[in-house]
């Protein structure tokens, strides 16, 4: 199914590019702690992304069910990965740098709920859940208006 069947397309787009970013391990070591890649933010931008618009943090996806998400399993999988992500960013600070997420005793917890919501998203969309994460500006030209 293409991405843009859904009324608020831009949303899941930007919510599936924080759950990619937020599911992969070896992305975070090269991207964000060897800084071997750069365009693609920090931990503190993927958590935006999954936040900040689609208010995830306040509200449960399941509002969002038929406008950016297909169905109940993907509400409850993506509510799952805010759970666990928004538990490291309390503790450790919005703003802390990737060391301090990575170093975080549940964080491994919070990068498999958010590969399981990236894997759900990913193949209801028809995209291969293994590619890598778009760089941001390629996420910004997905996203444009026009």
């Amino acid at each position: 199914m293409p991405l843009s069947d859904l009324p608020w397309w831009r949303w899941r787009a930007r919510i599936r590019s924080a759950l990619h970013m937020l599911s992969d391990l070896g992305f975070q070591q090269r991207a964000w702690l060897e800084g071997g890649r750069a365009g693609y933010g920090d931990p503190s931008d993927a958590v935006y992304r999954l936040v900040e618009d689609s208010w995830l943090d306040r509200w449960s996806a399941e509002k969002y069910v038929g406008s950016v998400f297909r169905d109940s399993a993907e509400a409850v999988a993506v509510n799952a990965a805010v759970l666990r992500v928004l538990l490291v960013v309390h503790q450790v600070g919005e703003d802390a740098p990737a060391a301090a997420y990575l170093a975080h005793p549940d964080w491994s917890e919070a990068v498999r709920a958010a590969r399981e919501a990236h894997h759900r998203l990913a193949v209801a969309d028809g995209d291969d859940p293994q590619s890598p994460p778009l760089p941001l500006d390629e996420l910004a030209r997905l996203t444009a208006r026009g």
